[in-house]
């Protein structure tokens, strides 16, 4: 299981925006003579009266008495971790009617924009501004447009930035009312985990808030949405309310709704709490060779390491068992065989892992798709196993530039083997048991990070896994993210958190079943998984590899995302005694450590 550290800063892709300004002219203009019957419509321009008016993202927004440009105050607001330090307010406008806004600025790339133009949206931006520098544009609105949104805000990673003497200059518009509360409220399709609603819509609404429970879990556009990451068998209370730029309404008449018993995914066979297990069985290391049949009662998934590929882009896949000059121990297939059988008569779940650190797959064509099912299949067929696990590590999955939605992904290797995973769940049914196991590299840094980036320049593989868990999660058993091996990762906190303590595992956790905005993007939601497909991802011993973490440290953990107890400083966004167990690096690595993991477990669960 490879080692992988956080993507470089965009230290290269700053390099070379600067030089395309450069080429292309001048930072900034002067903002035209307003005409007479213009006015000023920004509110608190000058931050006299400290941030009212605005809101700046991430508490990243402060006003200082120096350096300012004019008056007394100032915005001062720095970039941390995945925020750029937006700072904005909504203003009402005209429709058919031409502005211009501008503003003074200091600091390392400063920009100031305009979005909800109803035509084109604008920015401007300075690289580089050690003393004040004027920043301005104009746009034009479009014919319904009755509002646009203003801002300023700095870039990841670098310094503080100051503004003052923010002005939006043109006719003023008509006061918007607060639009009434939606009518109607019902429910759609349920499902064991979502609850689809639908409303009607508000006059001079621009925006909905959906409520459960009181809490508000999701924003849209449009007059429905569906909330996932719920519990089976479970009521919920939903409301819903309109917004605008002048507020927000009351919220709606309260929907009940129940979700369905079961789930889906598979694998209805395992336990409330389950323990899952790599297997050694193609290979040997320092931690010997384990045969099936010796492998303790208290894994219930049992992952076959390794099927692996021919070539990195065949898609076939063959596995076999060390070697008996490698492994003197090693059983005969029809033994090893046998032993499946009994572990399965015993309940448990045998499945082929394909790939590890280093079982390359990339399925960049159909045939190599092709070639994977049928290879897979194969596999599957003669052992007799119960599902696939899919350990895709290092280059296995890139997303192509310009594949920046993990809803609708356009690169041959993840639209190929999303194909070739449903192909195989289609043809074995619902018993089919899917498991992942995907670095937190492919996943949670997906929250910084997607692909290459709008620009280009990101390591592509940034966030790779959650376009094929998203297109999956009706078909995923369970999902176990590699909490090891792994670079210090942002959290819902916006703050890092690193390996080894219980820190990194309720943060990590905590981003599965909450749901996160992909690459800061709060219209592209990865939804929250069920608590049943999540399980925690963990070396056995300090020889698996790189964030062991003591059974202290794994009880606390659990505690928290369990019982809401022991969480320390990070808050979880729920509690859910529903989290499927614990997956680890590796069966063979327990024993080795005389079953301190495993026992650890047991204890816990009462196993």
């Amino acid at each position: 299981m490879e080692r992988t550290g956080p993507p470089a800063r965009f230290s290269g892709l700053l390099a070379a925006l600067s030089a395309a300004l450069l080429v292309v002219g001048g930072l900034a203009a002067s903002a035209p003579a307003a005409a007479a019957a213009d006015t000023d419509l920004a509110r608190n321009g000058g931050f006299e009266a400290g941030l009212d008016g605005w809101s700046c993202t991430g508490g990243s927004g402060a006003v200082v008495s120096t350096p300012t440009h004019g008056g007394t105050s100032a915005l001062k607001a720095t970039p941390a971790g995945s925020d750029n330090a937006e700072c904005s307010q909504t203003v009402t406008v005209k429709p058919d009617s031409t502005y211009t806004l501008s503003a003074w600025v200091q600091g390392s790339y400063v920009y100031l924009g305009a979005s909800g133009t109803g035509t084109t949206d604008v920015s401007t931006w300075t690289p580089s501004s050690p003393g004040w520098t004027q920043l301005a544009t104009t746009f034009r609105t479009g014919a319904a447009t009755t509002s646009v949104k203003i801002y300023t805000h700095g870039w990841y990673g670098t310094p503080t930035y100051y503004a003052d003497d923010l002005t939006l200059v043109g006719p003023g518009g008509d006061p918007v009312a607060i639009p009434a509360t939606p009518a109607g409220l019902r429910a759609g399709t349920i499902t064991s985990s979502s609850v689809a609603l639908s409303w009607t819509g508000s006059t001079g609404a621009a925006g909905y808030n959906v409520y459960q429970g009181g809490t508000k879990v999701l924003s849209v556009t449009g007059t429905s949405a569906t909330v996932t990451g719920l519990a089976a068998s479970t009521a919920y209370s939903f409301q819903v309310t309109a917004t605008n730029s002048a507020g927000e309404s009351a919220k709606s008449a309260a929907v009940t709704a129940t979700t369905t018993a079961g789930g889906g995914g598979g694998g209805s066979g395992l336990p409330t709490h389950a323990l899952v297990g790599y297997l050694h069985s193609s290979f040997a290391n320092g931690s010997g060779y384990t045969r099936m049949a010796d492998v303790p009662d208290s894994w219930d998934v049992i992952d076959l390491a390794f099927g692996e590929p021919t070539s990195v882009t065949s898609g076939d896949i063959r596995f076999s068992l060390c070697p008996v000059t490698e492994c003197p121990n090693v059983e005969s297939v029809a033994e090893f065989k046998a032993a499946i059988k009994a572990k399965q008569a015993a309940g448990k779940k045998v499945l082929i892992s394909i790939g590890g650190q280093n079982g390359q797959v990339q399925l960049s064509t159909t045939a190599a798709r092709d070639t994977f099912v049928s290879s897979v299949s194969k596999i599957i067929d003669d052992y007799g196993l119960d599902g696939l696990d899919i350990d895709f590590e290092g280059h296995s999955l890139s997303l192509n530039t310009g594949d920046t939605d993990f809803r609708s992904p356009t690169t041959p290797v993840i639209v190929n083997l999303i194909s070739a995973v449903k192909t195989l769940k289609a043809k074995y049914g619902d018993k089919f048991v899917l498991t992942m196991a995907p670095e937190t590299f492919f996943v949670q840094l997906g929250y910084q990070y997607y692909g290459s980036g709008p620009w280009g320049g990101q390591d592509p593989r940034a966030g790779a896994y959650l376009p094929v868990i998203h297109a999956l999660r009706d078909d995923l058993t369970l999902l176990h993210v590699q909490d090891y091996n792994s670079g210090s990762i942002m959290g819902l906190d916006n703050q890092y958190h690193s390996m080894g303590g219980a820190d990194f595992h309720i943060a990590m956790t905590d981003m599965l079943l909450t749901g996160f905005p992909v690459a800061g993007d709060t219209t592209k939601v990865f939804p929250a998984l069920r608590p049943d497909q999540v399980s925690i991802g963990l070396p056995a011993s300090t020889q698996a590899g790189n964030g062991y973490t003591s059974p202290i440290e794994v009880n606390k953990a659990l505690n928290c995302l369990t019982k809401k107890a022991d969480c320390g400083s990070y808050a979880t966004h729920g509690t859910w005694p529903g989290l499927r167990g614990l997956m680890t690096w590796s069966i063979n690595w327990d024993r080795f450590n005389n079953g301190e993991f495993s026992k650890n477990f047991d204890a816990y669960f009462g196993g």
